[in-house]
This record gives C-alpha cells, structure tokens and sequence, in this order.
C-alpha cells in the first residue's frame, strides 16, 4: 500500500524533504533487536509505502511539489539529489501572478482553478505508479497565504476524484506571537475547508516544537531546519511499518492505519462510568489514542494507564478507543522511542483563540476586502465561523 505525498508551498516542500530524507535513513539504519529477516521485510515496506522505482539504482520518492515560485522546489530537488541516496522524480511549479500578494483567497480562487489541471495531472500520474494507492498526505501550512489557500482547494479536488482513498493534512499550526497579519483569517479558512474535505487532520504546532528544540535539544540559535528535522522524526516514527510478533509476514499494511470515523451514541444509549480515582486530575478527555512503541523494551512497558475510562468522552469504551503498536525495530538509531497519535481536547483552547481573533477582525471589517476582491465573500467567513464553532463546542462536550 503506498502514500502519495503532496508538498506545498515553502513549508510543505522543506518540511517534505526531512520527512523522506529521515524515513530512507531509517530503513538503511543497523536492524537493532530486530531478526534480518524482519529488517528485510521493514525496509521493503517503507520502499513500497514512499518510493517507487529506481533510477540508477537511486529510489525516487512517491511525491508532487507543488509552490508558486521556483526558488524552494529547486533547493528541495537539488538537496535530494546531491544525497545521492534518493531523489525526487517529478515536480510542478507555477510563478505567482504579479500584484497578487500572498493571498489565501488567490490561491484558492484564482491560483488553483488555474492549474487544476496541470496539478492533478501531476498527481494522477504518481498514484498510477503505485500497485496499490493507500492514500494522500498533503503537507502544508495552516496560516499562509496563496500556499495554504491552493492546498485546500487540492485537498477538496482530491476527495472529488479519489474519494474512496485516505487524505491526511498536516498542518503547521503558526506560533502565537504571530507571523502574517491575517494569519487568523488564512487559518480559521483553512481548516473549515480542511474540515469538509479532508480525512484527518494531523497537526503539529509551532511553539511545541520551537519548546522542544530549546529545552529537550539545547539548540541555541533554531532555524527552521531544526524545528522540521523535529516534525520529520515524529512523522517517521509514525508511519514507519510496525509488525507483531509473530514476524515480518504481519507487517502493518496500512501506514495511515488510524481509526478516525469515531461515531457518537445513539439517542439514549446508556454512558459508561468513569474511574473516581482520576476525578480531581486535568486532563484533556480523548476519542482515540495511538501508541506506537519501537526498538529496547518495548514488550516489557506498561500502557495500563492509557486504558483508563477517565481519559475518554463517556460514549466510548477504552477498548475502542485506544491502540498500541509496537515493534522491536528501532527507530532512526534512537535505542527506543514513543509516539502519542491524539484526537483529543488538546486544541480546543487554540483553535477557539484563532477563532476568536479572527472574529474581531472580522467585525472591524478589517483586511476584509484582500479576500472579497478574489471571490471570497463575507458569508464564507461567517460559514468558516459558525463550522468551527460547532467542532469548538462539540469537543469541549466530550
């Protein structure tokens, strides 16, 4: 089963890069603990999954480029290639109309129905490479502007053409202290157009992992590559195949095999009790949680705490609504690493804060008419809106 990759914009194209240049890395690591005939089956898997075939004897990675200039796709192709380990085998790459700024509304309006078709043409002809087309997973930020406007509109073509396949955003939740002035307004349309189209949301947020460079790496001065060599373990580490123990004929076919179709109760079905031990504690509750545990130890960690009713919406059994994969295969030369996947209440504070500042400015009708002179009207806004308003309110209910 393979993943098409679709990397956009500055963001999407460099942090697509770490995230290949560290899965190949993986699979040609030392097998650790792991039998080489599980090794084999390891690093065959992660071929199948993110490269297609070779070309003299170099893997080429399963992905379409995608940004308005050509200045990011060229480095990002050229520091694949000088590797000389893998490459990347096409791309596309349109210059951006002069005047247009960067602009949410132009790139979802005007810049994608433009090159629709060149764009999914590009696509179409990576999926054909595949034997079997397990899914998409799109990479791209969540509060730019032409970039993030143009994935959304890819991501809802996507789901018209190949609707029966899996598409995973991620997105790059922007810092705090801000970076574009209408980072608000690209974000709350982003993610109502996201909400409609896409399969899953899988986000990392730019704090988090800016707290992670300077407190848990003592990195003194963080540059991007940092914070995206950061993003790429954490995606590998995750997608990475995972086996049981029975050996590597067991080998996780699904690399985005995360159950995301959590349905609420029916009327009147009866709530499960929680445990009165965890009454007094903070959490934030959960529908679904994945643990994936990989390299020393693994069989011997005790996950017991991640099965408590307290941590889940009433409507759910733990049993439904926690996973744990494990493998003895570690990772990326780490002796043993986690990785928590959460579909919880964690952002529900900063998206409602989003929400909130765009609100404001949108009652002040500011910047208002950078949108509206592209097609995008004040009753999108006001959709955009009440939509996450209502997912805002339907998790702080769990």
């Amino acid at each position: 089963m393979s993943i098409v990759t679709v990397q956009l914009g500055q963001c999407g194209n460099q942090i697509g890069f770490e995230v290949f240049d560290a899965l190949f890395s993986d699979s040609h690591c030392p097998q650790g603990l792991c039998s080489k005939r599980e090794n084999e089956a390891y690093q065959a898997s992660c071929k199948e999954r993110f490269f297609s075939e070779e070309e003299n004897g170099v893997p080429i990675a399963r992905a379409v480029l995608v940004d308005m200039e050509p200045k990011v796709i060229n480095q990002t192709l050229s520091k694949a290639a000088q590797s000389g380990r893998w490459k990347y085998g096409q791309r596309s790459c349109f210059c951006q109309k002069q005047g247009s700024g960067n602009n949410w509304a132009y790139g979802y309006s005007v810049h994608g129905p433009r090159h629709e078709e060149s764009i999914m043409n590009l696509i179409q002809k990576e999926v054909e490479k595949c034997d079997s087309l397990s899914g998409f997973f799109i990479i791209m930020s969540m509060a730019g502007g032409t970039g993030s406007g143009l994935g959304a509109f890819i991501t809802r073509n996507l789901q018209d053409q190949y609707s029966s396949s899996l598409k995973m955003n991620h997105i790059i939740w922007p810092y705090g202290t801000g970076e574009v002035i209408v980072q608000n307004y690209n974000s709350i349309l982003t993610l109502s157009h996201l909400y409609r189209s896409s399969d899953a949301l899988l986000v990392h947020e730019n704090d988090a992992l800016h707290k992670i460079c300077a407190k848990l790496m003592n990195i003194k001065q963080i540059s991007f590559r940092d914070i995206n060599q950061v993003l790429a373990h954490q995606l590998g580490s995750v997608f990475q195949p995972t086996y049981s123990e029975e050996g590597s004929s067991h080998y996780r076919r699904n690399p985005l095999g995360i159950d995301w179709q959590v349905r609420p109760p029916l009327s009147g079905a009866t709530t499960l009790g929680k445990m009165s031990v965890n009454k007094n504690l903070h959490f934030n509750t959960s529908l679904a949680n994945l643990v994936i545990l990989r390299g020393k130890e693994v069989h011997s960690a005790d996950l017991g705490g991640f099965k408590d009713p307290a941590l889940y919406t009433s409507w759910l059994e733990p049993d439904n609504a926690f996973n744990m994969w494990k493998t003895q295969r570690a990772f990326n030369k780490y002796e043993k690493s986690a990785a928590l996947v959460s579909n919880s209440q964690f952002l529900v504070k900063p998206l409602d804060m989003i929400v909130g500042k765009a609100w404001n400015m949108f009652a002040s009708k500011a910047y208002i008419h950078q949108y509206t002179k592209f097609g995008i009207e004040e009753e999108d806004f006001l959709d955009s809106f009440t939509l996450l308003e209502q997912v805002v309110a339907s998790y702080r209910n769990l």
